[in-house]
């Protein structure tokens, strides 16, 4: 037997996990085992399942491992970059696919499923990402963009250039979306400058702000939902009275 015939090592375990996704999805799945695959995409002749062990001690959980940086995988001795590539177009893939998913979709009835849609690209982040979900006359999500990031402060969310992206979409209404890095879903007194400011910058050109959702670890905080925009509609409306 020559020795392109020959069965490589970690083929029949492979071959094995795969068969066993083919037949039941993920379910039963370690997360060390998702990783390793996603580690053999393109270099399907390498046996990763160790690589994949440390790369899930190193980065604690399976988020952590697809949301690191390609530099901070190569720290894990034996991934390289093609076995990075795996886990990043597998990223990229699934984001992709979930915007498209809810773009030009049925509308978003609830916080929850806004929650529920972003918050696979907000989780694990180090810094603070401020979304804007641009939506039709019917609520329906038109397209969905990353404005700022940082430290979100009053004096680094421009509500010029929120307004600006809404008239470049023609949108009638808008969702806020941010997340919070430390985990804790609860608004600052930042937060709720900033949702103010936006909230009357939007009315004066017609805009509607329907939410505010900030997101922590698998938890969120909705603006609507304890009546903070409604009341910060109110004021507006007291202001601009007469």
């Amino acid at each position: 037997m020559t020795d392109a015939k020959k069965p490589h090592k970690g083929e029949g375990h492979r071959a094995r996990l795969r068969d066993k996704f083919l037949a039941s999805g993920l379910d039963g799945f370690h997360d060390y085992e998702v990783i390793e695959l996603l580690l053999t995409l393109a270099t399907p002749r390498k046996d990763c399942k160790e690589q994949a062990k440390q790369a899930l001690k190193h980065f604690k959980t399976l988020q952590g491992v697809i949301e690191a940086s390609p530099e901070a995988l190569q720290e894990i001795k034996g991934i390289g970059p093609k076995n990075v590539f795996g886990i990043k177009f597998i990223h990229a893939v699934a984001s992709r696919y979930l915007k498209k998913r809810i773009v030009k979709k049925d509308p978003i009835k609830s916080s929850r499923e806004l929650f529920e849609y972003l918050y696979h690209t907000l989780r694990d982040k180090k810094r603070e990402i401020f979304k804007v979900v641009f939506l039709d006359a019917q609520n329906t999500i038109i397209t969905i963009e990353t404005l700022f990031e940082g430290t979100l402060t009053a004096s680094s969310v421009y509500p010029r250039e929120v307004v600006q992206a809404a008239l470049r979409h023609h949108a009638a209404g808008l969702f806020l979306v941010h997340n919070h890095p430390s985990g804790e879903p609860r608004p600052s007194h930042e937060d709720k400058l900033i949702t103010r400011h936006l909230i009357h910058a939007c009315r004066v050109m017609g805009i509607t702000v329907h939410e505010h959702l900030i997101i922590g670890d698998n938890t969120y905080f909705s603006f609507a939902d304890h009546g903070h925009i409604a009341e910060m509609n109110r004021d507006y409306e007291a202001l601009h009275d007469g």
